[in-house]
């Protein structure tokens, strides 16, 4: 990204000042505007610089949402909403300053149909949150991007994770959703079916909008059967473009794998210091696999044939439970494994994804450019959705590697567009990735401009990310 991209932005100080005096009186102390609790509300999780807001608001209702955008849209005051603050782009900035709604009191678990395999909720309830709900029913909800974010935020991210490979992400998982539009307007997008033909999708429209387009205050979402059995395990190869190929063979072979994830050397070594593992530093291969215990067996047993053609070591996998938990649990802890390779540095979290057949040649590119940028980013993939992340660290006062990480991370984004594939497979664009977004869809971008502008004329819902508006 380039910090270019997250500056201010024009504010309505009038505005501003007025819907602070009025929300004040109207929500008392659910409207707070001290210092640490407003920039609690603005990016905190990497390099994005923290743009307050000038008030937060803790919403309980959909009707309290209307009454705060209605109010905002009258004064032309920016809009934002807040979920648990996880994303990784600045999309929970305030670069015009303006009203941070907190969703997090709005988390109830509304109705489960079990027998339709749908649930209904609140935007604020997190995954975990909901499948601790769902535990008794045999059910549970798959996606999992690794923080334990709302559901809400989830959808407006368009987030996906671990899981996506046999699951999807959540624009397949958010049957309908509710949402305040930027004149105050709550919309239905759709009923509780599995599948319509009825006009606009605008279901898909707001998934992954960013909150750029309306306030989601209520979702339904697929279920799932909790498997009869579950297997995991973990796999070393001897370089990254051996592992690579594993994954696209398995994939082309059709093995219905719930989790397929890369790790490079530079990544499991932090992770076998800090979550004290028993493996030798290498490209390894992490993998779990959904079934009957007949079928997870064979899956497992035809991923070591295909790990072994390809040069991989033994697969070591296992159906107990406590184990494959001691594996994932390392696996969702390795951003702080990461932080411990270079203690007092920044980080910045980028990803991209690529078609999967260009999966290994990409990854290769970039280990090497990493290599000769002297930089110390380690790599950790998604790998059967051919999308990886890169965890780069840098001295945030030595404008020298700040430049050369913005470089590194520019060639990065136009790597991966070049090979047909996307500046961010799960993060978004948000305020980090404006820049590769024209260069990514071209003539798109006038249209999405276009869109916004027929939705939020005043430009009130979450200004300044995905475009330059």
């Amino acid at each position: 990204m380039a910090l270019a991209d997250a500056g201010a932005l024009l504010r309505n100080e009038n505005g501003i000042a007025t819907v602070v005096s009025i929300l004040k009186k109207r929500f008392g102390d659910n409207a707070q505007s001290g210092k640490s609790i407003r920039e609690q509300h603005a990016h905190t999780t990497s390099y994005v610089p923290n743009q307050a807001p000038d008030l937060v608001v803790f919403v309980e209702s959909a009707e309290d949402v209307q009454e705060i955008v209605r109010l905002c849209s009258e004064w032309g005051v920016p809009v934002i909403a807040f979920g648990t603050g996880t994303s990784l782009e600045g999309h929970v900035n305030a670069p015009a300053g303006g009203i941070s709604i907190d969703l997090s009191r709005m988390n109830r678990i509304l109705k489960v149909y079990s027998e339709d395999l749908n649930v209904v909720i609140e935007p604020g309830a997190t995954r975990k949150q909901l499948n601790e709900y769902l535990r008794d029913t045999g059910l549970f909800f798959p996606i999992d991007p690794g923080a334990n974010a709302s559901l809400g935020g989830m959808a407006a991210t368009r987030a996906s994770g671990t899981n996506a490979v046999r699951y999807g992400t959540m624009r397949e998982n958010v049957l309908a959703l509710k949402a305040v539009m930027p004149d105050g307007r709550l919309i239905t997008t759709s009923k509780r079916v599995k599948k319509t033909s009825a006009g606009y999708d605008l279901t898909r429209l707001l998934v992954g909008s960013e909150g750029t387009l309306g306030i989601i205050t209520e979702l339904t979402l697929k279920l799932y059967g909790i498997p009869q059995a579950i297997s995991g395990g973990i796999c070393a190869f001897p370089d990254l473009e051996s592992a690579c190929n594993a994954v696209i063979e398995t994939i082309q072979m059709g093995i219905p794998v719930a989790r397929i994830e890369l790790v490079n050397q530079l990544e499991m070594q932090a992770m076998i210091a800090y979550s004290k593992l028993d493996y030798e530093p290498a490209p390894y291969l992490f993998l779990e696999f959904h079934g009957s215990e007949t079928s997870v067996a064979e899956q497992a047993e035809l991923f070591g044939e295909i790990a072994a053609a390809n040069g991989g070591g033994e697969f070591k996998w296992t159906a107990n439970a406590e184990e494959r938990e001691k594996l994932w649990s390392a696996r969702h802890n390795s951003y702080f494994a990461c932080m411990t390779l270079a203690p007092g540095k920044q980080s910045l979290s980028t990803d991209v994804c690529v078609p999967i057949s260009r999966l290994a040649e990409c990854i290769v590119e970039t280990e090497k450019d990493i290599e000769e940028s002297g930089l110390i980013a380690p790599i950790v993939g998604h790998a059967g959705d051919g999308n990886f992340h890169v965890l780069v660290l840098f001295d945030e006062k030595d404008p020298a590697e700040i430049q050369k990480v913005e470089a590194f991370v520019e060639r990065l984004n136009l790597r991966a567009i070049a090979m047909d594939g996307t500046c961010t497979g799960e993060h978004g664009i948000g305020q980090g990735k404006i820049k590769f977004l024209r260069a990514e869809l071209g003539g798109a971008v006038d249209v999405m401009e276009a869109i916004k502008r027929a939705i939020d004329p005043g430009n009130i819902m979450n200004p300044g990310k995905i475009l330059r508006l």
